[in-house]
C-alpha cells in the first residue's frame, strides 16, 4: 500500500500546506482519496497521480476543509477527456448524511453532478463496521470525538500468501479528533498510523490533539510508524520529529504535501521518498 500526502494543513490558508486529503494505492492497483478538500481536485494532478481512474472516495466528516473538494471533483469529471471512457464507477464512502450532502451541493447550482459517463455509487457507513471498501482492502470505522458524524477508518490490505488471520498493510486514518483512549485501541499495531496533531503546546479546541496527547495515542496504539497531520501555521518552523521524542520514542514524522510513504505487507513501513517517483 502507497500513501501520498495531497494536503497536510487545515482549512487556514498556506503557502505550503493544502487542505486536508490523502492519496492510497493498493497492493493490487486500486486507488482511493481520504478526504477530499477543494485544493485536491488539482494537487492530484500536479502530483502526476491518475485521478481519472479513481477508484473510491473516503469521506471522514463534512467539514468543509475535508469534504469542499469533492463536489468540484464531480463537476470537473463530467467535462474531463480522461473519464469520457470510464465505465467503472467511482465509490464515495462516509457517514450517515453524505449523500444528503452531495445532493444538496448538486441541487445549489443544478451542477448535474450525477450525471456521468460512469456510475456513482454512494455508500454510508455507521462506527463500529467492517466492509470490503475495495477489492482486497478491507476498512474498519470508529467515531471520534469531532462532530457528531466524523469517522476514523482503518484499511487493512490482503498480501498474497500471508496466513488466514494474518494482516497486510494496515493504515489506520484518524482525520480530525479530539483526545479518546479508544482510538488507540482501535488503531493497535497499525502499520502507519496517519493523525491528526493540529496543535503545538496548547489546545484551543477540545475537538483536536496537541501533540502530547497525539504521542499519548502513539504510546497506547503501538503503530510501526506515525505520521502527524493536519497541521496549524504555529507548527512552521519546527522539527516535528524531535519534538514528539519528548513524549515517545517511536517513529514519528511530519506530514507534508508530496510525501510519499510505501506500507509494505506484514505492517512493515519502508521507508518515505519525496517527488513523484513511486
Amino acid at each position: 500500500m502507497k500513501l501520498v500526502v495531497l494536503g497536510s494543513g487545515t482549512a487556514v490558508p498556506h503557502p505550503r500546506r493544502s487542505s486536508s486529503s490523502h492519496w492510497v494505492e493498493t497492493q493490487q492497483g486500486h486507488t482511493l482519496l481520504l478526504d477530499c478538500a477543494a485544493s485536491a481536485v488539482h494537487r492530484m494532478a500536479a502530483e502526476g497521480l491518475d485521478w481519472a481512474a479513481l477508484d473510491a472516495i473516503w469521506i471522514s466528516h463534512f467539514h468543509l476543509d475535508h469534504v469542499g473538494g469533492l463536489a468540484p471533483f464531480l463537476f470537473g469529471t463530467r467535462h474531463a477527456d480522461g473519464t469520457r471512457t470510464r465505465t467503472k464507477p467511482l465509490h464515495i464512502v462516509g457517514p450517515r448524511g453524505t449523500e444528503k450532502l452531495l445532493r444538496a451541493f448538486e441541487r445549489a447550482g443544478r451542477y448535474k453532478l450525477f450525471d456521468q459517463p460512469f456510475p456513482i455509487e454512494v455508500r454510508e457507513v455507521s462506527p463500529r463496521k467492517r466492509f470490503t471498501l475495495l477489492p482486497g482492502l478491507t476498512a474498519e470505522t470508529f467515531s471520534t470525538p469531532h462532530t457528531r458524524e466524523s469517522l476514523a477508518v482503518r484499511l487493512t490490505e490482503t498480501a498474497e500468501g500471508v496466513e488466514e488471520d494474518g494482516a497486510g498493510a494496515s493504515l489506520v486514518y484518524t482525520s480530525d479528533t479530539g483526545y479518546t483512549e479508544s482510538l488507540a485501541r482501535f488503531a493497535r499495531g497499525a502499520g502507519l498510523l496517519l493523525m491528526e496533531c493540529s496543535f503545538r503546546d496548547e489546545k484551543p479546541i477540545e475537538t483536536h490533539l496537541v501533540l502530547s496527547e497525539a504521542m499519548r495515542l502513539a504510546r497506547l496504539a503501538a503503530p510501526r510508524r506515525v505520521l502527524l497531520s493536519h497541521l496549524y501555521p504555529e507548527w512552521d518552523g519546527c522539527d516535528i520529529s524531535s519534538e514528539a521524542r519528548r513524549f515517545w520514542d517511536g517513529r514519528t514524522e511530519g506530514a507534508e504535501d508530496g510525501l510519499r510513504l510505501e506500507i509494505e505487507s506484514g505492517t512493515r513501513a519502508a521507508s518515505d521518498r519525496r517527488g513523484r517517483d513511486s
